[in-house]
């Protein structure tokens, strides 16, 4: 685990093939089932919008929207986002977005995968330390639960 002011990692080794991994990260029902979301679609793909409803208990009434920048097969796929934006009365349009980033490499018991979420330090003052604290904590869950997801299929 590495953070800074202005990034957040978190790294797992997955039992599975990078191939099973990446398709959990870049099929849509997939990701919507270990992230917690309904995202409309088939499959990310660069250039992309997608948005859909969170469905993690307490924060349903959440739209989450990505805006995939690249999605090199079974290495990368990154997207843009307004991080923790979870105050369905506020409009976060004018506000610059993070940058998250999901790294495939071969492991020896599997796949690394490694998230970055990173451009924390151009968030307005009042929000960046609440974003960042929430989407750390957000980011030590989702890894454990694309684990669990990709090991238990």
């Amino acid at each position: 685990m590495t953070t800074s002011t202005d990034r957040i990692e978190r790294k797992i080794v997955i039992k599975a093939t990078r191939a099973r991994v990446w398709r959990a990260l870049t099929h849509i029902e997939e990701f919507n089932s270990w992230f917690g979301v309904r995202l409309k679609g088939r499959e990310f793909a660069a250039g992309e919008l997608f948005s859909g409803n969170v469905t993690y208990p307490g924060y349903e009434h959440i739209t989450m929207e990505v805006t995939i920048q690249r999605c090199e097969p079974e290495k990368m796929l990154s997207w843009r986002w307004h991080p923790h934006a979870v105050d369905p009365h506020k409009d976060y349009s004018s506000e610059p977005t993070s940058l998250v980033e999901f790294r495939l490499e071969d492991a020896a018991d599997g796949t690394l995968l490694t998230v970055v979420e990173s451009g924390f330090d151009q968030i307005p003052p009042e929000r960046r330390l609440t974003a960042f604290r929430g989407n750390s904590e957000g980011w030590d869950i989702q890894v454990q639960n694309i684990n669990k997801y990709v090991t238990a299929s």
